[in-house]
């Protein structure tokens, strides 16, 4: 029988250069794609990452993504130990954060931290490179203005992949993209904010302290209000959080009536991952735009 402590000290290794032993190791979630594992060991606990996709540089990507994110706002962020291959195993080894009682001040902390990371910015819209959202891969081709990136490097990508996937047909293909030219002056003017790019309630913790965390981004630099409208999608955020974002950093005027709009992004990712259930949402915004 394949002995997964065994290989779970193998990546101790590769990430410390010693050997640590493992006293206990528990699964403590199971995405779609990845499993996350707890390893209690003989220096401390440990957040590992791992899955078996040919997808060889998925967890390189979120690594890059954790680092800017905590090089770049207040908030916790795990930090990153490791990452790899072994065979087929692919490996992310990270600090492990403790979960918490929310403190009084979590979501004034929550806003403010996210607030702060929307400043930091560059030239272009995008990043150095392509990394992924779930298994979906992202492209960040840099682009001088955000309507071009948003429908070059979001939109367009995954309705083709739609299409040729079988999700929708060559008619609905057609009427989405004849929104295309009334976005042209749909959006704020804005500089690229570094955004977290996945932010729904379940890629927000409280630590043992009680203070937000972030965990499993999909970085770029975009609209810093795709941020927000994402956090709406679903809910789990409280009105305090937006509050305080908006009093370090305001929204535009006319927020309510994009937000729907830059939710088509997510709402084809989920078209993507989980199927026909989410198109009725997407053709909501449409008809509404046309």
């Amino acid at each position: 029988m394949f002995d997964l402590n065994a290989r779970y000290e193998q990546i101790l290794f590769l990430s410390f250069g010693k050997e640590i032993t493992i006293n206990q190791s528990r699964l403590v979630a199971a995405g779609n794609v990845n499993q996350g594992i707890q390893l209690s060991t003989s220096e401390g606990n440990y957040f590992l990452k791992v899955n078996f996709e040919a997808l060889r540089d998925i967890f390189e990507k979120e690594a890059h993504g954790l680092q800017l994110l905590a090089s770049n706002c207040p908030l916790t962020v795990p930090e990153v130990y490791h990452y790899g291959q072994i065979e087929d195993y692919n490996y992310l080894l990270m600090e492990w954060v403790e979960s918490g009682e929310r403190s009084t001040d979590y979501w004034e902390r929550l806003g403010e931290g996210l607030a702060q990371l929307h400043m930091a910015s560059q030239e272009s819209f995008g990043l150095s490179d392509s990394n992924y959202i779930s298994s979906l891969s992202q492209n960040n081709v840099m682009t001088t203005t955000w309507v071009d990136f948003f429908i070059e490097q979001r939109l367009e990508p995954l309705m083709g992949k739609a299409y040729f996937d079988g999700l929708i047909e060559e008619d609905f293909l057609k009427k989405f993209r004849s929104i295309y030219p009334k976005l042209q002056e749909f959006f704020p003017r804005e500089r690229p904010a570094l955004l977290h790019g996945d932010l729904w309630s379940g890629n927000v913790m409280a630590d043992s302290n009680g203070f937000p965390a972030l965990i499993d981004p999909a970085v770029y630099f975009g609209n810093r209000e795709m941020d927000i409208a994402f956090s709406r999608m679903f809910g789990g955020f409280d009105q305090r959080f937006y509050d305080a974002y908006d009093s370090v950093f305001p929204l535009s005027d006319g927020f309510d009536e994009r937000k729907d709009v830059y939710n088509l992004y997510p709402l084809l990712v989920h078209l993507l991952l989980f199927g026909k259930s989410y198109l009725s949402g997407i053709q909501k915004v449409i008809t509404k735009l046309i």
